[in-house]
């Protein structure tokens, strides 16, 4: 066993007590005024340059600004886990000229992990469509002695206040599952906060870190080259770019925490208008269909998805309690 677990069937539960979401991602009955775009689009990245986040906006947007006929500007705008970025959609103008591409942590897990936000998740942000999920990898130092989870586990637990993991921002995965994994261990894991993955990754090939969790396309280079050690991933199925590391649920450590995934999502402000919503829709159903994009996005390591705003709400309030149970169960609550 690996500690105390939360399960899915019991925090379901729980979905009421998390506020009412009728209205959750809803787009505004009133036409947009002019023909939509007229101009340059900004999408806000929320997280710096050169993650696998970034890459994905940059596919989607160009793939965008064809389809427009129209630049779409990608806006890194980093920091404070998201919310920096994620906050400047969610004050900007409703008129479908700055569109936010973030993680499920900016728009959907960071209300669960900060006791007060600039915004609300819920009230000021359009959901628009779920691009990809996002598994991830654990991968570890050569020198950490463990080929597997449950290797992995006992070595934390048997090395208390020895272990850094790094993760590429407070209230990420990363930084959650990693807590997660301290505390149902007792390891007393030091947690070493990244602005980006890319320098997390550097630090942990040369030594400073012990171990993380990570986008496939920062680790599959350095797994390959065996500079850095798979341990596994998570989810519930192997990634396409990794088919020979298993997953951590298929190595018998079946913890909610490690079978959960994030996603990369398109999102607005609040009450975009529909003939917008609508317009936005159609083009984004036709990048969905293009082998180029969904060819970058399985590169990334991740799983492309391309839903409809009405899927995207409808698996936002599934995961909704599933992620606060997780921030509950690592500790993880914030200031």
């Amino acid at each position: 066993m690996t500690g105390s677990r939360f399960h899915r069937r019991t925090v379901l539960c729980g979905l009421a007590a998390l506020g009412g979401s009728s209205w959750l991602g809803s787009a505004s009955a009133q036409p947009a005024k002019v023909a939509w775009p007229s101009r340059p689009i900004r999408l806000i990245v929320p997280f710096n340059a050169g993650g696998a986040t970034d890459i994905i906006a940059r596919t989607v947007g160009e793939a965008l600004s064809q389809r427009v006929g129209q630049p779409v500007v990608v806006d890194n705008r980093g920091g404070a886990a998201g919310i920096l970025g994620t906050d400047a959609v969610a004050k900007a103008a409703p008129d479908g000229y700055t569109l936010l591409l973030s993680l499920s942590t900016s728009m959907l897990i960071n209300q669960f992990l900060y006791t007060s936000l600039p915004y609300n998740p819920q009230k000021d942000l359009t959901l628009i469509t779920q691009i990809a999920a996002a598994p991830v990898t654990l991968v570890v130092h050569p020198s950490v002695p463990a080929s597997n989870m449950q290797e992995l586990l006992a070595h934390a637990k048997a090395n208390r206040g020895k272990i850094s993991y790094g993760s590429w921002g407070v209230g990420s995965y990363a930084h959650l599952a990693g807590a997660y994994m301290s505390k149902t261990q007792d390891a007393d894991m030091a947690h070493v906060a990244y602005k980006g993955e890319a320098p997390m990754i550097q630090d942990l090939i040369g030594g400073q870190l012990q171990l993380c969790f990570s986008s496939a396309q920062n680790t599959k280079p350095f797994i390959d080259s065996g500079r850095l050690k798979a341990i596994g991933v998570t989810g519930l199925q192997r990634m396409d770019i990794l088919p020979k590391v298993p997953t951590i649920h298929e190595q018998g450590v079946t913890d909610d925490a490690y079978a959960i995934f994030g996603w990369v999502a398109m999102g607005g402000p609040a009450n975009l208008p529909r003939d917008v919503m609508e317009a936005l829709q159609q083009h984004l159903r036709g990048i969905a269909k293009d082998p180029k994009v969904l060819e970058r996005i399985a590169g990334a390591g991740f799983m492309p998805l391309m839903n409809t705003p009405e899927a995207f709400r409808e698996n936002y309030r599934r995961d909704m309690p599933v992620w606060k149970a997780l921030v509950d169960a690592a500790g993880a609550k914030l200031d």
